[in-house]
Protein backbone atom coordinates (compact mmCIF):
# COMPACT_ATOMS: atom_id res chain seq x y z
CA UNK A 1 0.00 0.00 0.00
CA UNK A 2 1.44 2.86 -1.18
CA UNK A 3 0.81 5.60 2.29
CA UNK A 4 -1.56 8.94 1.67
CA UNK A 5 1.33 12.04 1.12
CA UNK A 6 -0.02 14.99 3.32
CA UNK A 7 -0.19 17.97 0.88
CA UNK A 8 0.69 20.89 2.41
CA UNK A 9 0.20 24.72 1.16
CA UNK A 10 3.65 26.49 0.75
CA UNK A 11 2.76 28.75 3.29
CA UNK A 12 3.13 26.14 5.88
CA UNK A 13 6.32 24.59 4.50
CA UNK A 14 7.98 27.76 4.35
CA UNK A 15 7.16 28.45 8.32
CA UNK A 16 8.30 25.08 9.15
CA UNK A 17 11.57 25.43 7.36
CA UNK A 18 11.80 29.16 9.22
CA UNK A 19 11.12 27.21 12.78
CA UNK A 20 13.64 24.82 12.10
CA UNK A 21 16.38 27.08 10.90
CA UNK A 22 15.72 29.12 14.24
CA UNK A 23 15.97 25.99 16.23
CA UNK A 24 19.37 25.49 14.77
CA UNK A 25 21.40 28.78 15.26
CA UNK A 26 19.11 30.08 18.40
CA UNK A 27 21.82 29.10 20.39
CA UNK A 28 24.41 31.16 18.87
CA UNK A 29 22.03 34.28 18.49
CA UNK A 30 23.59 36.34 21.06
CA UNK A 31 26.96 35.61 20.33
CA UNK A 32 28.99 38.14 19.19
CA UNK A 33 31.14 37.78 15.59
CA UNK A 34 34.76 37.02 15.83
CA UNK A 35 36.92 39.89 15.91
CA UNK A 36 38.87 39.77 12.58
CA UNK A 37 42.30 41.38 13.19
CA UNK A 38 42.86 42.04 9.70
CA UNK A 39 39.32 44.10 9.54
CA UNK A 40 40.18 46.00 12.64
CA UNK A 41 43.71 47.19 11.34
CA UNK A 42 41.96 48.56 8.64
CA UNK A 43 39.24 50.31 10.74
CA UNK A 44 40.96 51.54 13.26
CA UNK A 45 44.00 52.99 10.51
CA UNK A 46 40.73 54.42 8.64
CA UNK A 47 39.24 56.18 12.04
CA UNK A 48 43.09 57.71 12.56
CA UNK A 49 43.20 59.34 9.40
CA UNK A 50 39.86 60.67 8.76
CA UNK A 51 39.30 61.81 12.45
CA UNK A 52 43.24 62.50 13.39
CA UNK A 53 44.61 63.07 9.94
CA UNK A 54 45.78 66.96 11.16
CA UNK A 55 48.10 65.88 13.99
CA UNK A 56 49.14 62.75 12.84
CA UNK A 57 52.62 63.88 11.70
CA UNK A 58 52.77 65.60 15.14
CA UNK A 59 55.49 64.34 17.20
CA UNK A 60 54.83 63.17 21.10
CA UNK A 61 58.05 63.59 23.12
CA UNK A 62 58.13 60.33 26.18
CA UNK A 63 58.97 60.98 29.00
CA UNK A 64 61.97 59.65 30.97
CA UNK A 65 65.28 59.32 29.58
CA UNK A 66 65.02 58.34 25.82
CA UNK A 67 63.15 61.36 23.98
CA UNK A 68 62.34 59.32 20.79
CA UNK A 69 59.80 61.06 19.22
CA UNK A 70 57.51 59.14 16.84
CA UNK A 71 54.59 60.51 14.49
CA UNK A 72 51.26 59.70 16.48
CA UNK A 73 49.68 58.01 14.05
CA UNK A 74 52.50 55.28 15.00
CA UNK A 75 52.88 56.02 18.55
CA UNK A 76 49.01 55.79 19.37
CA UNK A 77 48.30 58.10 22.20
CA UNK A 78 51.74 56.79 24.56
CA UNK A 79 53.04 59.96 25.10
CA UNK A 80 51.65 60.00 28.50
CA UNK A 81 53.61 58.45 31.44
CA UNK A 82 54.12 54.26 31.56
CA UNK A 83 55.14 51.63 34.31
CA UNK A 84 56.54 53.58 37.57
CA UNK A 85 54.02 56.49 38.01
CA UNK A 86 52.90 57.69 41.14
CA UNK A 87 49.52 55.88 42.25
CA UNK A 88 47.97 59.38 42.02
CA UNK A 89 47.71 59.70 38.57
CA UNK A 90 45.85 56.85 37.82
CA UNK A 91 42.27 56.63 37.53
CA UNK A 92 39.98 53.57 37.58
CA UNK A 93 36.86 53.62 36.65
CA UNK A 94 33.39 51.26 36.94
CA UNK A 95 33.47 50.49 33.07
CA UNK A 96 36.83 49.71 31.79
CA UNK A 97 37.37 51.43 28.25
CA UNK A 98 40.13 52.20 26.31
CA UNK A 99 42.61 55.66 26.82
CA UNK A 100 42.10 56.49 23.12
CA UNK A 101 41.31 55.33 19.95
CA UNK A 102 43.42 52.66 18.39
CA UNK A 103 44.50 51.25 21.45
CA UNK A 104 43.31 47.57 22.67
CA UNK A 105 41.54 46.86 25.81
CA UNK A 106 43.95 45.49 28.07
CA UNK A 107 44.41 45.06 31.96
CA UNK A 108 47.33 47.80 31.61
CA UNK A 109 44.63 50.18 29.17
CA UNK A 110 41.81 50.05 31.74
CA UNK A 111 43.79 52.15 33.86
CA UNK A 112 43.89 56.03 32.30
CA UNK A 113 47.14 57.93 33.18
CA UNK A 114 46.81 61.69 33.32
CA UNK A 115 50.28 63.10 31.81
CA UNK A 116 52.50 64.73 34.44
CA UNK A 117 53.65 68.38 34.91
CA UNK A 118 57.04 67.33 32.96
CA UNK A 119 55.47 65.71 29.98
CA UNK A 120 52.69 68.71 29.71
CA UNK A 121 55.58 71.26 29.18
CA UNK A 122 57.85 69.33 27.21
CA UNK A 123 54.71 68.42 24.76
CA UNK A 124 53.64 72.40 24.53
CA UNK A 125 57.70 73.78 23.93
CA UNK A 126 57.61 70.82 21.21
CA UNK A 127 54.57 72.24 19.86
CA UNK A 128 54.72 75.06 17.17
CA UNK A 129 53.32 78.35 17.95
CA UNK A 130 50.37 79.05 17.03
CA UNK A 131 49.30 82.17 14.70
CA UNK A 132 47.23 83.54 17.36
CA UNK A 133 49.70 83.78 19.71
CA UNK A 134 52.35 85.39 17.08
CA UNK A 135 49.62 88.11 16.96
CA UNK A 136 49.52 88.39 20.78
CA UNK A 137 53.17 88.43 20.99
CA UNK A 138 53.55 91.53 18.27
CA UNK A 139 50.05 93.31 19.32
CA UNK A 140 49.97 92.96 23.39
CA UNK A 141 51.08 96.10 25.52
CA UNK A 142 53.37 95.09 27.96
CA UNK A 143 52.77 96.21 32.04
CA UNK A 144 55.48 98.89 31.71
CA UNK A 145 53.23 100.21 29.04
CA UNK A 146 50.22 100.33 30.28
CA UNK A 147 51.83 102.11 33.62
CA UNK A 148 52.94 104.49 31.64
CA UNK A 149 50.25 105.23 29.38
CA UNK A 150 47.75 105.39 32.69
CA UNK A 151 45.07 102.94 31.11
CA UNK A 152 45.99 104.50 27.48
CA UNK A 153 46.74 100.82 26.67
CA UNK A 154 43.66 99.09 27.17
CA UNK A 155 41.28 101.86 25.77
CA UNK A 156 43.82 101.75 21.83
CA UNK A 157 44.28 98.01 22.66
CA UNK A 158 40.62 96.69 23.93
CA UNK A 159 42.05 93.11 22.62
CA UNK A 160 44.30 93.06 25.56
CA UNK A 161 42.63 91.27 28.34
CA UNK A 162 41.88 88.44 25.69
CA UNK A 163 45.50 88.59 24.45
CA UNK A 164 46.57 87.55 27.95
CA UNK A 165 44.02 85.08 28.58
CA UNK A 166 45.47 83.45 25.46
CA UNK A 167 49.46 83.74 26.65
CA UNK A 168 48.19 82.20 29.86
CA UNK A 169 46.75 78.95 27.78
CA UNK A 170 43.45 80.25 27.87
CA UNK A 171 40.64 80.37 24.92
CA UNK A 172 37.80 82.89 24.31
CA UNK A 173 34.32 80.99 23.68
CA UNK A 174 33.46 83.73 21.28
CA UNK A 175 29.85 81.75 20.35
CA UNK A 176 29.14 82.50 24.15
CA UNK A 177 29.62 85.90 23.73
CA UNK A 178 27.15 86.70 20.81
CA UNK A 179 25.09 90.21 21.21
CA UNK A 180 21.76 90.08 20.24
CA UNK A 181 20.51 91.34 17.50
CA UNK A 182 19.90 95.07 16.91
CA UNK A 183 17.66 96.95 14.89
CA UNK A 184 19.75 98.46 12.10
CA UNK A 185 20.19 102.35 11.71
CA UNK A 186 17.29 103.66 9.84
CA UNK A 187 17.92 105.44 6.26
CA UNK A 188 16.90 108.97 7.14
CA UNK A 189 14.46 111.05 5.61
CA UNK A 190 13.71 114.76 5.55
CA UNK A 191 10.22 115.51 7.07
CA UNK A 192 6.46 115.69 5.27
CA UNK A 193 4.61 118.98 6.07
CA UNK A 194 1.28 120.18 4.47
CA UNK A 195 1.12 121.76 1.31
CA UNK A 196 -2.26 122.17 -0.36
CA UNK A 197 -6.06 121.27 1.24
CA UNK A 198 -8.30 121.10 -1.71
CA UNK A 199 -12.01 121.32 -1.41
CA UNK A 200 -14.81 120.48 -3.52
CA UNK A 201 -16.34 117.46 -3.17
CA UNK A 202 -20.49 117.22 -1.01
CA UNK A 203 -19.18 113.89 1.07
CA UNK A 204 -16.45 111.62 2.43
CA UNK A 205 -13.74 110.87 0.22
CA UNK A 206 -13.18 107.59 -0.47
CA UNK A 207 -10.02 106.77 -3.18
CA UNK A 208 -7.29 108.55 -5.25
CA UNK A 209 -5.83 107.33 -8.41
CA UNK A 210 -2.74 109.62 -10.16
CA UNK A 211 -2.72 109.27 -13.87
CA UNK A 212 0.64 107.29 -15.48
CA UNK A 213 1.40 111.22 -17.14
CA UNK A 214 1.92 112.69 -13.40
CA UNK A 215 -0.29 115.70 -14.37
CA UNK A 216 -4.24 114.97 -13.11
CA UNK A 217 -5.50 112.66 -10.45
CA UNK A 218 -8.93 111.53 -9.46
CA UNK A 219 -10.84 111.37 -6.63
CA UNK A 220 -13.92 109.58 -5.32
CA UNK A 221 -16.28 110.46 -2.78
CA UNK A 222 -19.60 109.92 -0.53
CA UNK A 223 -21.11 112.41 -2.92
CA UNK A 224 -21.53 110.02 -5.37
CA UNK A 225 -18.85 111.94 -7.98
CA UNK A 226 -15.83 110.98 -9.40
CA UNK A 227 -13.70 114.44 -9.74
CA UNK A 228 -10.26 114.99 -11.76
CA UNK A 229 -8.06 117.68 -10.46
CA UNK A 230 -4.59 119.21 -11.88
CA UNK A 231 -1.90 117.86 -9.82
CA UNK A 232 0.12 121.15 -10.36
CA UNK A 233 -2.58 123.88 -8.89
CA UNK A 234 -4.76 121.55 -7.35
CA UNK A 235 -8.06 123.23 -9.38
CA UNK A 236 -10.93 121.20 -10.65
CA UNK A 237 -10.96 119.92 -14.36
CA UNK A 238 -14.01 117.49 -14.15
CA UNK A 239 -16.59 116.11 -12.48
CA UNK A 240 -18.11 112.68 -13.45
CA UNK A 241 -21.64 111.35 -11.95
CA UNK A 242 -23.27 108.28 -12.77
CA UNK A 243 -23.07 106.12 -9.47
CA UNK A 244 -26.21 106.20 -7.22
CA UNK A 245 -24.00 105.59 -4.12
CA UNK A 246 -20.29 106.28 -2.78
CA UNK A 247 -17.71 105.63 -4.90
CA UNK A 248 -15.15 103.51 -3.36
CA UNK A 249 -12.39 102.69 -6.02
CA UNK A 250 -10.98 104.31 -8.54
CA UNK A 251 -7.96 103.64 -11.37
CA UNK A 252 -6.30 105.24 -14.27
CA UNK A 253 -4.98 102.82 -17.02
CA UNK A 254 -1.61 102.53 -18.22
CA UNK A 255 -2.43 100.97 -21.34
CA UNK A 256 -5.30 103.04 -22.32
CA UNK A 257 -7.63 105.95 -21.99
CA UNK A 258 -10.11 104.59 -19.50
CA UNK A 259 -10.88 105.13 -15.76
CA UNK A 260 -12.31 102.54 -14.03
CA UNK A 261 -14.27 103.43 -10.58
CA UNK A 262 -16.56 101.10 -8.71
CA UNK A 263 -19.12 101.60 -5.90
CA UNK A 264 -21.58 100.62 -2.88
CA UNK A 265 -24.08 101.00 -5.62
CA UNK A 266 -22.64 97.07 -6.44
CA UNK A 267 -21.40 98.51 -10.05
CA UNK A 268 -17.89 98.46 -11.93
CA UNK A 269 -17.99 101.16 -14.68
CA UNK A 270 -15.02 101.88 -17.53
CA UNK A 271 -15.14 105.52 -18.57
CA UNK A 272 -13.50 106.59 -21.67
CA UNK A 273 -11.97 109.83 -20.86
CA UNK A 274 -12.03 111.38 -24.70
CA UNK A 275 -15.45 111.46 -24.27
CA UNK A 276 -16.19 111.34 -20.71
CA UNK A 277 -18.82 108.84 -20.68
CA UNK A 278 -19.09 105.21 -19.58
CA UNK A 279 -18.44 103.05 -22.12
CA UNK A 280 -19.04 99.56 -20.11
CA UNK A 281 -20.39 97.77 -17.41
CA UNK A 282 -19.69 94.86 -15.31
CA UNK A 283 -21.57 93.23 -13.54
CA UNK A 284 -22.01 90.22 -11.23
CA UNK A 285 -21.26 91.49 -7.56
CA UNK A 286 -23.76 90.99 -4.93
CA UNK A 287 -23.07 94.02 -2.33
CA UNK A 288 -20.77 96.67 -2.44
CA UNK A 289 -18.11 96.75 -4.39
CA UNK A 290 -14.97 97.87 -2.13
CA UNK A 291 -11.84 98.42 -3.97
CA UNK A 292 -10.25 97.62 -7.50
CA UNK A 293 -6.77 97.62 -9.28
CA UNK A 294 -5.73 96.75 -13.11
CA UNK A 295 -3.06 94.45 -13.59
CA UNK A 296 -0.22 95.95 -15.12
CA UNK A 297 0.86 93.94 -18.00
CA UNK A 298 -2.51 92.78 -19.65
CA UNK A 299 -5.94 94.26 -20.16
CA UNK A 300 -7.84 92.65 -16.60
CA UNK A 301 -9.61 93.95 -13.99
CA UNK A 302 -9.93 92.72 -10.56
CA UNK A 303 -12.65 94.01 -7.90
CA UNK A 304 -13.73 92.49 -4.54
CA UNK A 305 -16.60 93.18 -3.07
CA UNK A 306 -18.70 93.00 0.13
CA UNK A 307 -19.90 89.70 -1.11
CA UNK A 308 -16.67 87.82 0.05
CA UNK A 309 -15.24 87.37 -3.39
CA UNK A 310 -12.77 88.95 -5.58
CA UNK A 311 -13.50 88.81 -9.76
CA UNK A 312 -11.47 88.97 -12.25
CA UNK A 313 -12.65 90.79 -15.27
CA UNK A 314 -11.94 90.85 -18.82
CA UNK A 315 -11.67 94.41 -19.78
CA UNK A 316 -12.55 94.40 -23.22
CA UNK A 317 -15.41 91.96 -23.57
CA UNK A 318 -16.72 92.30 -19.90
CA UNK A 319 -16.52 88.32 -19.16
CA UNK A 320 -16.01 87.16 -15.67
CA UNK A 321 -12.93 85.20 -15.85
CA UNK A 322 -12.64 84.08 -12.53
CA UNK A 323 -14.73 84.25 -9.58
CA UNK A 324 -12.42 83.76 -6.60
CA UNK A 325 -14.28 82.50 -3.75
CA UNK A 326 -12.48 81.40 -0.39
CA UNK A 327 -12.48 84.19 2.18
CA UNK A 328 -15.60 84.02 4.53
CA UNK A 329 -16.15 88.30 5.05
CA UNK A 330 -15.89 91.52 3.11
CA UNK A 331 -13.09 91.40 0.87
CA UNK A 332 -11.90 95.09 1.66
CA UNK A 333 -9.00 95.18 -1.12
CA UNK A 334 -7.38 93.74 -3.71
CA UNK A 335 -3.64 94.16 -5.41
CA UNK A 336 -2.15 93.20 -9.01
CA UNK A 337 1.17 92.97 -10.03
CA UNK A 338 2.94 90.76 -13.11
CA UNK A 339 5.25 88.23 -10.91
CA UNK A 340 3.69 85.68 -9.37
CA UNK A 341 1.26 85.63 -7.17
CA UNK A 342 -0.36 88.19 -9.49
CA UNK A 343 -3.37 88.89 -6.97
CA UNK A 344 -3.39 89.64 -3.19
CA UNK A 345 -6.58 90.18 -1.39
CA UNK A 346 -7.14 91.32 2.19
CA UNK A 347 -10.13 90.97 4.17
CA UNK A 348 -12.18 91.41 7.03
CA UNK A 349 -12.16 87.73 8.49
CA UNK A 350 -8.52 89.10 9.26
CA UNK A 351 -6.79 86.42 6.33
CA UNK A 352 -4.35 87.75 3.46
CA UNK A 353 -4.99 85.58 0.53
CA UNK A 354 -2.10 85.31 -2.38
CA UNK A 355 -4.07 83.85 -5.79
CA UNK A 356 -2.84 82.13 -8.59
CA UNK A 357 -4.66 84.13 -11.50
CA UNK A 358 -4.23 81.27 -14.05
CA UNK A 359 -6.11 78.63 -12.33
CA UNK A 360 -8.22 81.17 -10.43
CA UNK A 361 -7.21 79.61 -7.10
CA UNK A 362 -5.80 80.24 -3.97
CA UNK A 363 -2.16 80.07 -3.60
CA UNK A 364 -1.09 81.27 0.19
CA UNK A 365 -3.63 81.77 3.27
CA UNK A 366 -1.76 83.94 5.41
CA UNK A 367 -3.39 84.55 8.67
CA UNK A 368 -1.10 86.18 10.97
CA UNK A 369 -3.39 89.53 11.32
CA UNK A 370 -6.10 89.54 14.29
CA UNK A 371 -8.23 92.04 13.12
CA UNK A 372 -9.83 92.88 9.71
CA UNK A 373 -7.01 93.38 6.67
CA UNK A 374 -8.27 96.91 5.03
CA UNK A 375 -5.39 97.77 3.15
CA UNK A 376 -2.37 95.74 1.27
CA UNK A 377 0.68 98.27 -0.74
CA UNK A 378 2.88 96.31 -3.08
CA UNK A 379 6.19 97.92 -2.95
CA UNK A 380 7.47 99.50 -6.01
CA UNK A 381 11.17 97.93 -6.15
CA UNK A 382 11.85 94.79 -3.73
CA UNK A 383 9.38 91.61 -4.40
CA UNK A 384 7.99 92.51 -1.00
CA UNK A 385 3.88 93.95 -0.14
CA UNK A 386 3.02 95.18 3.79
CA UNK A 387 -0.51 94.77 5.15
CA UNK A 388 -2.49 97.15 7.07
CA UNK A 389 -5.24 96.13 10.43
CA UNK A 390 -6.03 97.29 13.71
CA UNK A 391 -3.48 94.93 15.39
CA UNK A 392 -0.49 96.29 13.80
CA UNK A 393 1.18 96.29 10.07
CA UNK A 394 3.50 93.41 8.59
CA UNK A 395 5.26 93.40 5.63
CA UNK A 396 6.01 90.21 4.12
CA UNK A 397 8.14 88.67 1.70
CA UNK A 398 6.92 87.23 -1.78
CA UNK A 399 5.88 84.62 -3.70
CA UNK A 400 5.06 82.77 -0.46
CA UNK A 401 4.23 85.22 1.85
CA UNK A 402 7.16 84.68 4.07
CA UNK A 403 6.54 86.93 7.15
CA UNK A 404 9.37 89.95 7.46
CA UNK A 405 8.71 92.20 10.39
CA UNK A 406 5.69 94.00 12.30
CA UNK A 407 5.46 97.31 12.47
CA UNK A 408 3.56 97.80 15.65
CA UNK A 409 2.92 101.79 17.22
CA UNK A 410 -0.04 102.85 14.84
CA UNK A 411 -2.46 102.32 17.20
CA UNK A 412 -5.74 102.65 15.06
CA UNK A 413 -7.97 101.01 12.39
CA UNK A 414 -5.72 101.33 9.84
CA UNK A 415 -7.11 102.26 6.39
CA UNK A 416 -4.69 102.84 3.81
CA UNK A 417 -0.56 102.17 2.85
CA UNK A 418 1.21 104.00 0.08
CA UNK A 419 5.39 103.26 -0.19
CA UNK A 420 7.41 105.75 -2.72
CA UNK A 421 10.66 104.37 -3.85
CA UNK A 422 12.53 105.79 -0.97
CA UNK A 423 11.23 103.17 1.38
CA UNK A 424 9.07 105.60 2.87
CA UNK A 425 6.00 103.84 3.85
CA UNK A 426 2.98 105.82 4.92
CA UNK A 427 0.14 104.88 6.96
CA UNK A 428 -3.40 106.71 7.19
CA UNK A 429 -5.72 105.60 10.25
CA UNK A 430 -9.52 106.35 10.99
CA UNK A 431 -8.35 108.38 14.07
CA UNK A 432 -7.04 111.06 11.07
CA UNK A 433 -3.30 110.37 12.24
CA UNK A 434 -0.44 109.40 9.49
CA UNK A 435 2.71 107.62 10.03
CA UNK A 436 6.30 107.61 8.13
CA UNK A 437 7.67 104.41 8.85
CA UNK A 438 11.29 103.70 7.11
CA UNK A 439 10.44 100.34 4.85
CA UNK A 440 13.56 98.53 6.02
CA UNK A 441 13.96 99.40 9.52
CA UNK A 442 10.55 99.65 10.72
CA UNK A 443 11.51 102.87 12.32
CA UNK A 444 8.57 105.30 12.40
CA UNK A 445 10.18 108.75 11.63
CA UNK A 446 7.35 110.93 11.99
CA UNK A 447 3.58 111.35 13.38
CA UNK A 448 1.11 113.80 11.40
CA UNK A 449 -2.18 114.78 12.32
CA UNK A 450 -3.38 117.63 10.43
CA UNK A 451 -6.10 120.10 11.38
CA UNK A 452 -9.95 119.10 10.38
CA UNK A 453 -11.07 121.49 7.66
CA UNK A 454 -13.19 124.51 9.22
CA UNK A 455 -16.20 123.94 10.09
CA UNK A 456 -16.00 119.89 10.54
CA UNK A 457 -16.60 117.98 13.59
CA UNK A 458 -13.09 116.45 14.78
CA UNK A 459 -14.56 113.30 14.48
CA UNK A 460 -14.68 113.67 11.27
CA UNK A 461 -10.90 113.51 11.10
CA UNK A 462 -10.02 110.19 9.40
CA UNK A 463 -7.88 109.34 6.34
CA UNK A 464 -9.61 106.86 3.99
CA UNK A 465 -7.03 106.88 1.23
CA UNK A 466 -3.31 107.95 0.75
CA UNK A 467 -0.79 107.58 -2.43
CA UNK A 468 2.26 108.77 -3.83
CA UNK A 469 2.07 110.79 -7.22
CA UNK A 470 4.41 109.09 -10.23
CA UNK A 471 7.55 111.47 -8.64
CA UNK A 472 6.88 110.31 -5.19
CA UNK A 473 7.74 113.41 -3.99
CA UNK A 474 4.25 114.23 -3.23
CA UNK A 475 1.71 112.22 -1.00
CA UNK A 476 -2.16 112.59 -1.61
CA UNK A 477 -4.23 112.15 1.07
CA UNK A 478 -8.27 111.52 1.10
CA UNK A 479 -10.19 112.32 4.07
CA UNK A 480 -13.48 112.11 5.85
CA UNK A 481 -13.73 116.47 6.38
CA UNK A 482 -14.25 116.26 2.51
CA UNK A 483 -10.83 117.61 1.59
CA UNK A 484 -7.99 116.10 0.01
CA UNK A 485 -4.45 116.79 1.44
CA UNK A 486 -1.30 117.32 -0.52
CA UNK A 487 2.08 116.88 1.68
CA UNK A 488 5.40 117.25 0.17
CA UNK A 489 9.05 116.69 1.44
CA UNK A 490 10.34 119.36 3.79
CA UNK A 491 13.24 121.08 1.32
CA UNK A 492 14.73 123.14 4.13
CA UNK A 493 15.54 120.07 6.53
CA UNK A 494 18.54 118.17 6.91
CA UNK A 495 20.01 115.19 9.18
CA UNK A 496 21.49 117.75 11.73
CA UNK A 497 18.45 119.59 11.85
CA UNK A 498 15.88 116.78 12.10
CA UNK A 499 18.37 113.89 13.60
CA UNK A 500 16.96 110.34 13.77
CA UNK A 501 16.13 110.15 17.26
CA UNK A 502 17.00 106.27 17.02
CA UNK A 503 18.46 103.88 19.64
CA UNK A 504 19.92 100.28 18.97
CA UNK A 505 17.21 98.76 21.14
CA UNK A 506 17.10 95.03 21.19
CA UNK A 507 14.85 93.28 18.37
CA UNK A 508 11.13 92.31 20.19
CA UNK A 509 9.47 91.53 16.83
CA UNK A 510 6.86 88.94 16.85
CA UNK A 511 7.32 85.59 14.78
CA UNK A 512 3.38 85.49 13.86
Amino acid sequence: MTEDVQKHSVHTLVFRSLKRTHDMFVSDHAKSIALDDESYKVKVGAKLKSDYGAVLHMPVLKEGKDRLSQPLGMQGLQGYTQSGDDPEYLITGTHAYPSGPGVGLTADTKLHRNPSEAGVHSMALALPPSQTRQDASRTAASVADIHRHAGGAERSHPQSSAVSLLEGGGTRNTSLMRKAPTMPKPQWHPPWKLFRVISGHLGWVRSIAVEPGNQWFVTGSADRTIKIWDLASGKLKLSLTGHISTVRGVAVSSRSPYLFSCGEDKQVKCWDLEYNKVIRHYHGHLSAVYDLDLHPTIDVLVTCSRDATARVWDIRTKANVHTLTGHTNTVATVRCQAAEPQIITGNHDSTIRLWDLIAGKTRATLTNHKKSVRTIVLHPRQYTFASGSADNIKQWMFPDGSFIQNLSGHNAIINTLAVNSDGVLVSGADNGTIHMWDWRTGYNFQRIHAAVQPGSLDSESGIFACMFDNSQSRLITAEADKTIKVYREDDTATEESHPVNWKPEILKRKRF
